[in-house]
Formats: C-alpha cells, structure tokens, sequence
C-alpha cells in the first residue's frame, strides 16, 4: 500500500481503488497508460487526468465488445441461414417418402409414432411384422 494514503476507512478505500485504477490503465492501454502518475496534489488535474484514462478505456472495452457481439451475430446469421436450408431439404426429402411409401409403410409408420418405441428397419413393430425399409431410389431433384 501507498504511504501517503490516509488511514481513514474511507480515505484508505478511494486510495485502494485510485491505484487499481492505475494498475488496470497501466495494463490496458500499455506504454501510454504507464506515464499516468500517482501524486497526491492538490489539484484535480491529477483526478481529471485519470478519469479520462478511465473514459478512454472503457470506450476501448466498449468498441472491442461490439466488434465481438457484431461477429458473433454474423456468424450466428449464417449458421440459421445454413439450418434453414437444411430444414427446408429434410421437409422435402419427408415429403418425397411420404409420397414413395406404401399405405402399410405409413400404418407401420404410425403405429410406431404412437406406440414412441423406436423401430429400426428389420425389427419387429407392436403387430409382430418387421418394418420394412424402403427400397433405395434415385433422386429426381435437388440436391445440396
């Protein structure tokens, strides 16, 4: 602690707090905070002097947590661009399987759904009738 500092528990307290103020300058604005000067005068210049350091740099803080929040919203943006596309392929793949199934393909489907047992292809439904998987075929369409 400073020797100048008073003893006062007020006193002390603003004497702690000015010279983490210098500290965290000193360690944010680099070479140009260290010429900040811890002197006990009279004046406020000394007072003004660091409150416009501390101004300087939480406008510094300020501008870097925007240019963070700003990338993060863009790439944000893209993955929900990217997610959207997806849904919107799924939705038609859905669609065409639900097209290309058999009416005994959908009931199995269904029964599967309702039961919420989940049935891979082989395996036997609630009815004892394994599930068929579709036959494999070719894709007339878009493709991402």
């Amino acid at each position: 602690m400073n020797a100048q500092c008073y003893t006062v528990a007020m006193d002390l307290s603003v004497c702690q707090l000015r010279n983490f103020s210098i500290s965290f300058l000193s360690s944010v604005l680099g070479k140009e905070g260290a010429s900040i000067r811890d002197d006990n005068s009279s004046s406020g210049a000394g007072v003004v002097a660091i409150d416009n350091k501390i101004e300087q740099a939480m406008d510094l803080v300020k501008s870097h947590l925007m240019y963070a929040v700003r990338e993060e919203v863009e790439v944000l943006k893209e993955q929900i661009k990217e997610l959207i596309e997806r849904n919107t392929q799924l939705e038609q793949e859905n669609n065409l399987l639900k097209n290309l199934a058999s009416p005994e393909q959908m009931a199995q489907f269904q029964a599967q759904v309702q039961t919420g047992s989940p049935t891979g292809p082989g395996q036997p439904l609630p009815g004892g009738t394994p599930l068929q998987p579709l036959p494999p075929t070719q894709s007339s369409g878009t493709s991402a």
